[in-house]
């Protein structure tokens, strides 16, 4: 997948997935909307993002944690 939107610079924010080098990490978006923020929020909140930012944040996301497994408690 080609991520348009997701830049990583060694010289901002250590490197950190930012969206378009805003210097907001795609993981302080993925954090936003788990803790119940809307995409109307968020936006309000961070006006230079747009809604194509916040999707491609969540596809991001998704294709991060398919690259590898973490520690989950079994039932």
């Amino acid at each position: 997948m080609d991520f348009t939107r997701i830049t990583i610079d060694p010289d901002k924010m250590s490197g950190m997935p930012c969206i378009r080098d805003l210097r907001m990490p795609v993981a302080t978006v993925v954090a936003m909307i788990a803790e119940g923020m809307t995409e109307k929020e968020i936006l309000r909140a961070h006006p230079d993002l747009e809604p194509e930012d916040i999707r491609e944040t969540l596809l991001y996301a998704a294709e991060a944690v398919k690259e590898r497994a973490l520690p989950l408690k079994t039932a």
